[in-house]
């Protein structure tokens, strides 16, 4: 169901315009569309409360949600079913709540963030027994973090402050979206948006990591190795960019940087890593509007690959689709998610 809201964020559920009966049914439905398939345990489906609102922005899914008191779970076999391979980083905004996910179970209150995976099981429990609680939820894919995996897997279901810097930027820029009122956002500037919103969560992500380390070696090691990524990030459109020039520009040895990464990754090269990170880059100027007008081959080369065939064979074999295809689905709008 949808309805106009006045708000960049479009309303896409709403129980109060259904029949009890029919509102949890209706709840995991729009979920899983929107979000990705949970189970529901719910005590009263005729009293059940919930609202949805969301937009794409670029490569992130912003939901705002608001719930009554209810259990979810995501479990092995719905991820056998279908998994988008993202990480989800929620706002509490109000209620009682707690999430399980990698042997951890952390209970979460109003201005938490906790980021979670779509690829482990979980299990999400909220007490509304007063009113609803709420969050927003941004989904983005793994590959759009250029942080290595297996480190961000240690931060999976903790708590984390939305209190202190880039904590309060990224809870008022989450709540900023969920309540503004303007709903005039073109589609370049959505795109734009989401850009900013990406980079702010891998900057957040990044802050505790740096604290996660235990020994000053691997203090030293990750230091060097967020290095080179930022190196990396700032060169990817450069032509002769090669694991070799990063090497030295570190004044390392080949050898070092890939037990770096080696350390670092999960199967990651500095090779692989260099690939992906430019075929997310071009994959994000794809689905810009305010690049339509340029040729596929042109955004190709722009990211480092200098033929087009071979750029080609490298997107399917990333995304499952080609470039061209991937273009028309973004900008005219035929993705499954809003």
């Amino acid at each position: 169901m949808r309805k106009a809201t006045g708000r960049m964020l479009e309303t896409l559920f709403d129980s109060q315009v259904l029949p009890g009966p029919d509102r949890v049914e209706a709840w995991r439905e729009i979920t899983a569309c929107a979000l990705v398939p949970n189970e529901f345990s719910i005590d009263s489906a005729a009293r059940f409360r919930a609202s949805l609102r969301a937009a794409q922005l670029g490569p992130a899914q912003v939901t705002a949600l608001t719930y009554a008191s209810m259990r979810s779970r995501r479990t092995p076999r719905l991820i056998r079913q279908s998994d988008p391979e993202m990480y989800a980083v929620g706002l509490i905004v109000s209620g009682e709540q707690a999430i399980a996910q990698a042997r951890r179970h952390t209970p979460l209150k109003p201005s938490d963030l906790v980021v979670y995976s779509t690829s482990h099981p979980y299990e999400a429990f909220v007490d509304a027994s007063h009113s609803t609680a709420g969050s927003v939820v941004v989904q983005l894919p793994r590959t759009e973090i250029p942080l290595p995996p297996n480190r961000v897997e240690r931060l999976l279901a903790s708590r984390l402050s939305g209190r202190e810097v880039t904590g309060r930027l990224l809870a008022g820029f989450l709540t900023q979206l969920a309540t503004d009122q303007q709903g005039s956002c073109r589609p370049a500037e959505r795109h734009r948006l989401g850009g900013v919103l990406t980079d702010l969560i891998t900057a957040y992500l990044a802050c505790h990591l740096d604290t996660a380390d235990p020994t000053p070696g691997e203090a030293r090691r990750h230091v060097l190795y967020l290095e080179v990524l930022d190196f990396i990030g700032r060169r990817l459109g450069a032509a002769d960019l090669s694991p070799g020039v990063v090497a030295a520009a570190h004044h390392i040895s080949l050898r070092t940087l890939h037990r770096l990464f080696h350390d670092h990754g999960q199967g990651d090269t500095a090779a692989s890593y260099i690939r992906r990170r430019r075929l997310a880059r071009a994959r994000r100027d794809l689905a810009d509007p305010s690049l339509a007008a340029r040729p596929v081959h042109a955004i190709a080369a722009r990211w480092g690959f200098k033929q087009a065939p071979d750029f080609t064979r490298a997107f399917r074999a990333a995304y499952g689709t080609t470039p061209t295809d991937y273009r028309q689905e973004r900008l005219h709008g035929q993705g499954r998610r809003p």
